[in-house]
């Protein structure tokens, strides 16, 4: 299998596992049978999920297995330290990609258990990466991930790249 085709199959397995239950899986769990907003409202939530799909397949499939020749899992990191695409913006996009999946299900069922699920996921992975991501890719890639961490910004994007 080549490089690239292998990183896009590992990484679709990794978006089925990890994204696909905590974007997925737990948020559907823990709505139960709450009905959906309707008219303008659902269709706004439905944009903001779609938006973030949009941001984690774009950075996880073309980011991290085309660009980068691995994947997001930290068992199978990318080769090079990928800066372009959404990572000009901002230094994690495919976080807030998830995120934003588990913000339009809060708004589109009207759940606070989700919302605070969302909390607890963002109080996770901030902590995860800057105690293990941070860490690990200074490690990996030196100098040239400093100066990266130096012009973009964390959680924020910046609008110029």
């Amino acid at each position: 299998m080549r490089p690239a085709l292998s990183a896009v199959a590992k990484t679709f397995l990794f978006t089925v596992f990890v994204p696909g239950t905590v974007a997925g899986y737990l948020p559907g769990r823990l709505r139960g049978d709450a009905p959906a907003a309707s008219g303008p409202e659902a269709w706004a939530a439905v944009a903001l999920i779609a938006i973030g799909t949009a941001i984690y397949l774009h950075t996880a499939f073309w980011g991290f297995a085309v660009i980068g020749g691995g994947t997001p899992a930290p068992i199978a990191p990318t080769r090079i330290l990928v800066v372009k695409g959404l990572h000009r913006f901002v230094r994690n996009p495919m976080y807030i990609g998830v995120a934003l999946v588990v913000a339009g299900q809060a708004w589109l069922f009207h759940s606070l258990r989700i919302a605070i699920y969302l909390v607890c996921v963002l109080g996770i992975v901030h902590l995860f990466v800057i105690f293990y991501e941070e860490p690990t890719l200074k490690r990996q890639f030196g100098e040239e991930y400093e100066r990266y961490r130096a012009s973009v910004p964390r959680w924020i994007p910046k609008l110029k790249s």
